[in-house]
C-alpha cells in the first residue's frame, strides 16, 4: 500500500470513528433524555432518533454505534501500520482487506433494516457505511500478496508484535478501551426497565418535611390559567398534552398509573385524569417545524377510534408498550387487532380533526413540548418526580373550593 493510499486509508477510517462516536452521542442522549432532538433529524425520513429508537440499533443492549466506533479504531490503527511501513506495515492491507469484507456485510444488513424495514435514513449511518466501502475497495486493490498467505503472516506477526513493547502496549490499551467502553456505556435494558420497575414496584420515598415544605411554596407561586377542559364536579382537575411517541409520557404514563387508580378507589369523582392529544408531527401539528414522531398523529387517532369499541385503555397500554417500534403501518395493525378498529383509514381524517382540535387548544395554552400537564389549571412542563405529582394532587383537593 503506497503512502498516499494509507493516509486517505487513515482518513476514512477517522472519519467513520467520528461518525460512530457521534451516532453514540446521539444514542445516549436518547436513552438520558428522550425529549432531546437529534441534530441529523431533517424530515420524518431523513431522522437518526427514529433508526437509533428501534430494537435494531443494539445488540444485547449496546448499540451498535459503539461496536462501530471499536472497530473504525482498529481500522485506524491498521492503516498507521500501514503508513509506518515495515513488514507489519505490508501485511496491514490484508488484514484491513479482511476485516472490511466482514463489515461490509454488516453494513449492507444494517442498511437494508434501515431503507427496506424502519423506511428511514441515518445520515450518520450512511457516513459509516461510505467509509467501510472505500475502506474495502482500497484495502482490496491495494493489498500485494495472495490472500490465501493471510494466515501464514497473521502467525508470523504475531510472534513480532509480542516482541516488541510498542506493540505490547498499544494493543493493551486498545483492548482495555473497547472493554471498558463496551461494559461501562449505559445499556439500553439497563436504562429503561429499571424507570418500569420503579414505577410498579419500588414507588419513591415521601419527600421530607423540609421538600414537601419547599414544594407547597414552589406550587402555591405557580400561577393558574383557565383550560377549557370540564371538571365534571372533580375538585382536582389534571389535563396531561401526550404524544404516543414520546418517551417522556409514556415515563410518566407508566409513573402515575398507580397513583391515579389509588385516587379513583380512595376519593371516587374527586380527582378527574384527562388525556389531550399534541403530537409532535408536523402532518396533523402545525406548530412543529420538523417532525419528530412521524407515527404521533396515527397513534393519536387510533385511540380515538378504539374508545367507540370500548378498548381505549388496552389500546394505550399496547402503543406505549411497542413505542420503540412504532411505525403508522403498526399503528394501523395494532387498531385492528387491540383496539378492534376494522376502518382505521376510512375514519382517519375525521377522526385526525378532533386531534388537532387538542392541538389548537394546547397551543393557545402555551404548550410547546410533551408531556405537558395543567393540574387545576397550574402549567408543568413536563411531569413532576411521582411523589410532587402525589403532593400536588393532596394540595389541590385540600384547598379545593
Amino acid at each position: 500500500m503506497s503512502k498516499t493510499a494509507a493516509r486517505v486509508a487513515l482518513a476514512c477510517a477517522l472519519v467513520g470513528f467520528g461518525a460512530s462516536a457521534a451516532a453514540a452521542y446521539v444514542h445516549y442522549h436518547l436513552l438520558f433524555d428522550p425529549s432531546y432532538t437529534s441534530f441529523c433529524d431533517v424530515s420524518a425520513s431523513v431522522s437518526c432518533t427514529q433508526v437509533y429508537a428501534s430494537r435494531y440499533s443494539t445488540v444485547h443492549g449496546i448499540p451498535v454505534a459503539l461496536f462501530g466506533a471499536i472497530w473504525f479504531a482498529f481500522a485506524a490503527l491498521l492503516a498507521a501500520t500501514a503508513l509506518a511501513g515495515g513488514e507489519a506495515g505490508e501485511s496491514a492491507p490484508g488484514y484491513l482487506f479482511a476485516a472490511s469484507t466482514l463489515a461490509l456485510a454488516v453494513v449492507i444488513y444494517f442498511e437494508y433494516i434501515s431503507f427496506v424495514v424502519l423506511k428511514a435514513v441515518c445520515l450518520l449511518c450512511l457516513t459509516m457505511a461510505a467509509a467501510v466501502v472505500v475502506l474495502f475497495f482500497l484495502s482490496g486493490s491495494t493489498t500485494p500478496f495472495p490472500m490465501t498467505t493471510l494466515p501464514g503472516r497473521a502467525v508470523r506477526d504475531l510472534r513480532r508484535l509480542a516482541g516488541s513493547p510498542l506493540a505490547i502496549a498499544v494493543t493493551v490499551l486498545f483492548l482495555g478501551g473497547a472493554a471498558s467502553t463496551l461494559a461501562f456505556f449505559p445499556h439500553e435494558q439497563a436504562v429503561r426497565p429499571v424507570e418500569v420497575a420503579a414505577t410498579q414496584t419500588a414507588p419513591p420515598p415521601p419527600p421530607t418535611q423540609a421538600q414537601a415544605s419547599e414544594f407547597e411554596k414552589y406550587w402555591e407561586s405557580r400561577e393558574r390559567v383557565q383550560v377549557p377542559v370540564p371538571a365534571e364536579g372533580a375538585k382536582v382537575l389534571i389535563v396531561k398534552f401526550n404524544d404516543f411517541q414520546c418517551p417522556p409520557c409514556r415515563n410518566s404514563h407508566m409513573a402515575y398509573k398507580p397513583v391515579l387508580e389509588r385516587y379513583r378507589a380512595e376519593h371516587p369523582n374527586e380527582v378527574r385524569y384527562v388525556l389531550r392529544d399534541y403530537p409532535l408531527d408536523a402532518e396533523c401539528n402545525p406548530n412543529v417545524a420538523n417532525t419528530i414522531h412521524p407515527a404521533a398523529c396515527e397513534a393519536a387517532v387510533a385511540v380515538r377510534l378504539a374508545r367507540t369499541h370500548g378498548r381505549e385503555d388496552e389500546m394505550i397500554e399496547w402503543i406505549f408498550a411497542n413505542q420503540p417500534l412504532l411505525t403508522p403501518e403498526l399503528v394501523k395493525q395494532g387498531a385492528r387487532e387491540v383496539g378492534l378498529v376494522t376502518d382505521f383509514d376510512a375514519k382517519y381524517a375525521a377522526t385526525l380533526e378532533a386531534v388537532k382540535r387538542d392541538i389548537a387548544m394546547g397551543h393557545s395554552l402555551g404548550v410547546m413540548a410533551t408531556p405537558t400537564f395543567f393540574i387545576n389549571g397550574k402549567k408543568i412542563d413536563g411531569a413532576l418526580p411521582v411523589q410532587y405529582f402525589q403532593q400536588a394532587i393532596e394540595y389541590e383537593l385540600k384547598h379545593a373550593k
